[in-house]
Order: structure tokens, then C-alpha cells, then sequence
């Protein structure tokens, strides 16, 4: 009998994850492909390890251990697949690098932006319409964001080891990480074409700019009014589907975490229509190039 209750808890036990790579490493994060291809060029003595059908290639960039991989696209694969690289690599900080729309009137397409912090727009609560009023299943905090009509911000309520459950509204990325970026800044030349072709171009020369609020949620944005509503309530600068979630769980974990986009599209301000598909190459490539001088910059 005590041997087949010891034989049904071993089948019942899960299997523990095992650390594949113990090298301490900067995990360069992407989301899809375009932003993959920007970079996996620039991974030194690369080394191929594949998990759940995911890609993730281990080497140097600039002389600096780094792991690159792709997220998959919108808020549970990100967070799935960066608790994964978490329990099976050694991770020292998450960088990522990719492409987003803008919401901050003063940015345009080609941009690269450094958010200080990321919230999820989407966790909210849907309220009863009550004549010309809404009736919110639960108190909303006096420092939420403003109601989209129906949808009331409500936060994320989570703590980590070194602080208390609480309601967050955003989440930080490393402060320390964050004045590396300003520095870097100055020294990377954006990218005003994609390729050889004409269309691909911009009109400008593109800009890096650190600091304010990014947002993401599962929805592919292209929506004017809601991209007014992000910039006011929010003070939204910029919109993505993973980020937010990246950076909540390297909050869970207290990794140290950045994040890189490059407007491919203005989520509904574009004068005509979205210009993602014309751009995520270009966007791809002007935010590859800012993280590959950020990696360059990390201390050893």
C-alpha cells in the first residue's frame, strides 16, 4: 500500500524546471520576428537552445553575455515566456527592444523611446450604466486613472519579496538603467529609411527620447479618441501588447528590467491609415540600434 501511495505522489509530483545556462546573462527581449532579425546578427559564438517551441540564443553582443529571444506577441505569452527564461536561464536584467505605436502628440514614427514606467490599460472594471452615470462593482481609488466610459481603471494588486501586497497602476523600470540610457543617448544615430526603398522613408530624422509612461494591453490599437483618452488619463507617451507585462514580472522576480520601442505607427493619430506594416522594419532596426549601444554601455 505505502509503495503505491509513494509511486501515485511521484507521478503527481511536476517536474521541477532545470537551468539550462548558469552564465550570468542580459536577456535581450523581442517580441516578433521583424525585431528578432534586427538583432540576432549582432549575438557573438551563438548557441541555439530550444524550449516550449521557443528559440533562445545564447552568446556575447559587444563583449557582454546576453540571451536573445522572442516574447511572442500580447500580455500572456510576455508574461508566460519571461517567467520561463527567468526559471531556466541566469538572468541578470531584461532588456527589450522593439516596436509600438505612438500616443504622445510630440513623438512621430521612427522615434525611440525609454518609458520610465508601464501600466496595463486594460485592467479594469466594467461598470453598470445607471442613467447618465456608471455603477462601479468597487470603490475606485482617489490616485486611479480616469474611466473610459464603462471601464474604470483598477490596478494590479501583487507585492514581491521585499514589499507588501499592494494596487499598483505602474510599474518602474530600474532607475540605474534608465540614467545609462540618457547617457547613451546622445551617442546613436537613428535610421530614416528601411532598406533602399523610397516609401519606407521618413520625412524626419528620428529622435530618442527617455522618460514619461508607456501602456500595453492585448489590443492592437488604432483608435484616435482612445489615443487621446491614453494621453490624458494615462499620460501615455507610447502603446504596446507586451511591455507592461514584461515589467510586472521582472517586478514579481525584482529583476532589473528597461524597455526600448520604436514607433512603427501613431495607434490611430496617423494622418491616413495605420503605418505599422510600411515601418515595423525601420522601427525594428532604429531600436536594435539603440540597444546594442545600451549592452555596450552595461557594466561587466
Amino acid at each position: 500500500m505505502r509503495l503505491a501511495l509513494f509511486a501515485l505522489a511521484l507521478i503527481a509530483t511536476p517536474a521541477v524546471a532545470k537551468p539550462i545556462d548558469r552564465t550570468p546573462r542580459t536577456v535581450v527581449m523581442t517580441a516578433f520576428l521583424p525585431e528578432w532579425d534586427a538583432l540576432v546578427q549582432s549575438v557573438e559564438k551563438p548557441k541555439t537552445h530550444r524550449i516550449n517551441g521557443m528559440t533562445f540564443l545564447t552568446g556575447t553582443m559587444a563583449g557582454k553575455p546576453v540571451l536573445l529571444m522572442q516574447s511572442g506577441v500580447s500580455m500572456v505569452n510576455a508574461a508566460m515566456n519571461t517567467q520561463l527564461v527567468l526559471d531556466r536561464f541566469t538572468v541578470k536584467r531584461i532588456v527589450f527592444s522593439g516596436i509600438a505605436g505612438g500616443v504622445d502628440p510630440g513623438l512621430s514614427i521612427g522615434d525611440v523611446i525609454v518609458p520610465q514606467d508601464w501600466a496595463q490599460y486594460l485592467e479594469v472594471s466594467f461598470a453598470r450604466k445607471n442613467g447618465d452615470s456608471w455603477t462601479v462593482p468597487e470603490a475606485v481609488d482617489a490616485n486611479a486613472p480616469a474611466n473610459w466610459g464603462m471601464m474604470f481603471p483598477r490596478g494590479v494588486r501583487m507585492g514581491n519579496a521585499a514589499e507588501p501586497v499592494q494596487r499598483h497602476y505602474r510599474f518602474g523600470v530600474d532607475p540605474a538603467l534608465l540614467d545609462l540610457a540618457k547617457r547613451v543617448a546622445g551617442d546613436v544615430t537613428l535610421e530614416r529609411c528601411a532598406g533602399k526603398e523610397a516609401a519606407a522613408c521618413l520625412p524626419h530624422d528620428p529622435k530618442i527620447v527617455v522618460g514619461g509612461t508607456g501602456v500595453s494591453a492585448g489590443v492592437f490599437a488604432d483608435n484616435a479618441e482612445f489615443r487621446d483618452y491614453l494621453a490624458s488619463a494615462w499620460k501615455a507617451r507610447v502603446l504596446d501588447m507586451e511591455s507592461a507585462a514584461v515589467a510586472q514580472v521582472a517586478y514579481a522576480n525584482e529583476v532589473p528590467v528597461i524597455i526600448f520601442r520604436s514607433l512603427s505607427d501613431l495607434a490611430g493619430g496617423d494622418a491616413g491609415e495605420n503605418q505599422m506594416v510600411a515601418f515595423m522594419a525601420l522601427a525594428s532596426v532604429n531600436s536594435a540600434h539603440v540597444v546594442r549601444a545600451f549592452v555596450a554601455a552595461l557594466p561587466n
